[in-house]
């Protein structure tokens, strides 16, 4: 007997079954994790951290890229232009996603290009010199920038941790200190920790968990802690201890988002990977050893976080003069 061909109906009913069987697949392979920013900074660490959690949870490999510039700009266009398939997503951090659009005047993107699907870390800002140094406390630092004899280095042109640095000096009494400290910046965070125990620069003011081993080692002497209260493994004062709490606005954090048009499914799908990820005992241990807090928040949370960090620092930019036009 010859069978009749399928209906449109039928067809179209096929079709459908096919394609939703496909998406509850996902992922059927491997999963390409871009990290905006250079080997050995705050977000190269807390991706990798939890890279082997994340795959666990996921059953499928994900393939960390650095892909560096502009301040994180350059490898959040790449997820910006990707598919929004979810199998290209970024580590999204605070520079690349609160202080880039609040000091750039001219982004390829702007925060309504992307969806977080979670913000699971946050760390303080530790000011640090070198071990040895003759400068002993921020308010030696601020005394010495006054008088023009200081340098230090970030991630980039309009990176947190060039925005860090001089807040820090504008909070301790320095004039003019976009003008007054000489910004040497870096290709990413750890670039520009090693700026400072090279003696390339004076100072940084960075994320803890740059510089957690640095300081554990005795190479670099902490200076400031971004904290209300103090930060085990950084023996430094806190910005309250030294009168100047808006400086406990300076944190860092790492999120994870795709483009914009990012199925729901395939969202929720990564709501599940990172609860199961971020109880991982290793994980919990690297970051708590770095001065990290391991905060998963939900979608709705995090975009509300990110959008309270933006106008924070746009705040600062505006009262500083850092607006960058190019």
């Amino acid at each position: 007997m010859k069978l009749k061909p399928l209906s449109l109906l039928a067809s179209a009913m096929l079709l459908g079954a096919m394609s939703t069987a496909a998406l509850a697949e996902y992922p059927e392979r491997p999963i390409n994790m871009i990290i905006p920013y250079g080997a050995g900074g705050a977000t190269d660490i807390s991706a990798r951290a939890i890279s082997e959690p994340l795959s666990k949870a996921a059953g499928k490999p994900m393939v960390m890229s650095n892909i560096t510039g502009a301040g994180g700009a350059t490898g959040s266009v790449q997820v910006k232009n990707a598919r929004s398939d979810g199998y290209t997503m970024l580590f999204a951090r605070v520079g690349s996603h609160t202080v880039n659009p609040a000091m750039k005047a001219t982004l390829p993107y702007t925060l309504d290009d992307f969806r977080f699907v979670t913000v699971y870390e946050i760390n303080p800002v530790v000011c640090a010199v070198k071990e040895g140094s003759d400068i002993q406390s921020i308010e030696d630092l601020a005394k010495k920038a006054e008088e023009g004899g200081v340098s230090y280095s970030s991630s980039g042109v309009g990176s947190m941790l060039q925005l860090a640095a001089v807040m820090v000096l504008d909070e301790f009494g320095v004039k003019d200190p976009l003008n007054k400290a000489t910004h040497i910046p870096q290709k990413g965070g750890g670039e520009a920790a090693t700026a400072v125990l090279n003696g390339t620069v004076t100072f940084v003011c960075t994320n803890s968990s740059a510089l957690a081993n640095l300081i554990a080692n005795k190479q670099l002497k902490p200076i400031l802690v971004t904290t209300k209260e103090p930060l085990a493994g950084f023996d430094a004062p806190t910005a309250v201890e030294l009168g100047k709490p808006a400086l406990t606005e300076l944190v860092g954090w790492t999120g994870i988002a795709g483009p914009k048009d990012l199925p729901d499914d395939v969202a929720a799908k990564w709501g599940e990977w990172m609860a199961a990820a971020v109880a991982d005992e290793r994980f919990m241990k690297t970051m708590t050893s770095s001065g990290s807090i391991v905060e998963l928040m939900s979608p709705e949370d995090a975009s509300a976080f990110i959008n309270r960090q933006y106008e924070t620092f746009k705040k600062l930019v505006d009262k500083l003069g850092m607006r960058v036009e190019g």
